[in-house]
């Protein structure tokens, strides 16, 4: 069940990501409420479904991304892989975690982006990238992280109940 939660939420979150949020940058960065989403769920103990939710959001995010296909779903991936060792490695201190992934998974994906883009032929200077796109996108995540985050292990809590033993 958790797998099928996870197309609503994600074509929910793109067409956000796409209308809202794109509309309103910080210099020339935006928020990845996306990205936000996978983090969050892959640092939940209680989520089954881990894997599945991180492919369903790079693919969708793909399918609208001007980018190859398998570059931000490579970049979502990976991140993934991130939170999945970090949750073994700090699992008192979710905050921290998520916090901690965030900070690399916006630096993967705009890493594997500006990647992507030069292999294709776009030459953009990476301090302007950085400088311009980069940081402010990371400011933005960071800020939203947290809120994600609860909102996130709401619906982890709700489709993985705890179980009460008698």
């Amino acid at each position: 069940m958790a797998v099928l939660i996870a197309f609503p939420v994600f074509a929910i979150l793109v067409i956000l990501q796409g209308g809202m949020i794109s509309a309103m940058p910080l210099l020339r960065g935006t928020a990845d409420v996306v990205l936000l989403t996978i983090v969050a769920w892959a640092l939940q103990e209680r989520a089954r479904a881990i894997w599945p939710w991180s492919l369903i959001g790079g693919s969708m995010v793909g399918l609208v991304s001007g980018l190859p296909m398998g570059a931000l779903l490579g970049a979502y991936l990976l991140v993934t892989l991130i939170a999945l060792i970090l949750r073994r490695r700090v699992w008192k201190a979710p905050a921290l975690a998520m916090l901690a992934v965030t900070l690399l998974g916006t630096l993967v994906t705009h890493g594997v982006s500006w990647l992507a883009r030069w292999l294709s032929g776009t030459l953009i200077p990476i301090a302007q990238v950085f400088n311009l796109i980069t940081l402010p996108s990371l400011l933005l995540n960071l800020l939203l992280a947290m809120p994600v985050y609860v909102m996130v292990r709401d619906l982890a809590n709700w489709l993985y109940p705890e179980e009460i033993e008698v």
